[in-house]
């Protein structure tokens, strides 16, 4: 879950209420697909709960993601279709957020666009450290890595982590008020 702290600490409150409000609170059961390789992706999911499974075709699972993941943020910024399938590992709730709105909100909101790149770029950045440790080329530093979050991080990320938490907290009581799609 905290990489989406460092995601929602970017952000402020208007923006967490934006996103709250635009988004769409949704339930899955097993194996839904969520996004498929080489589709266009009209979202961008924050898991809430459960597990993602992606997939790759040819070369099988290349990871599962649980609570505070993101996903179809890589084809919102370079606008490729999915280089992998994802799809629902059990039950799962997520928050689908609209590429067309989100596009929008960043169009009309320059504060909310330097802010939202910047978390994607925190998180991509955490990302692609991950796949380059689990690839074994070094033992590249990452967020969730307690020794990189003592040693390496600067204060104004770790005061952000903070914040983010309440951030999160504020954003699932907003979800837990709105019904569910299912």
């Amino acid at each position: 879950m905290r990489k989406v702290l460092y995601v929602l600490g970017q952000l402020d409150d208007r923006d967490i209420d934006w996103i709250a409000e635009t988004g769409h609170k949704r339930r899955l059961s097993d194996g839904v697909v969520l996004i498929r390789e080489g589709e266009p992706v009209e979202m961008i999911y924050f898991v809430l709960d459960g597990r993602l499974r992606v997939d790759v075709a040819k070369i099988g699972t290349v990871a599962e993601l649980g609570v505070g993941e993101i996903v179809g943020e890589i084809s919102f910024v370079d606008s490729a279709p999915p280089s992998a399938t994802v799809r629902t590992e059990g039950s799962a709730t997520v928050l689908e957020l609209p590429r067309a709105a989100l596009e929008a909100r960043l169009h009309a909101n320059d504060g909310f666009g330097h802010r939202f790149y910047k978390a994607l770029a925190l998180f991509l950045a955490d990302r692609l450290r991950n796949t380059v440790s689990r690839l074994g080329y070094g033992d590249a530093g990452r967020l969730d890595d307690a020794e990189v979050m003592e040693d390496e991080l600067d204060d104004k990320l770790l005061d952000s982590v903070s914040l983010a938490g309440q951030q999160f907290e504020r954003l699932i009581k907003r979800l837990q008020q709105a019904p569910s799609a299912d």
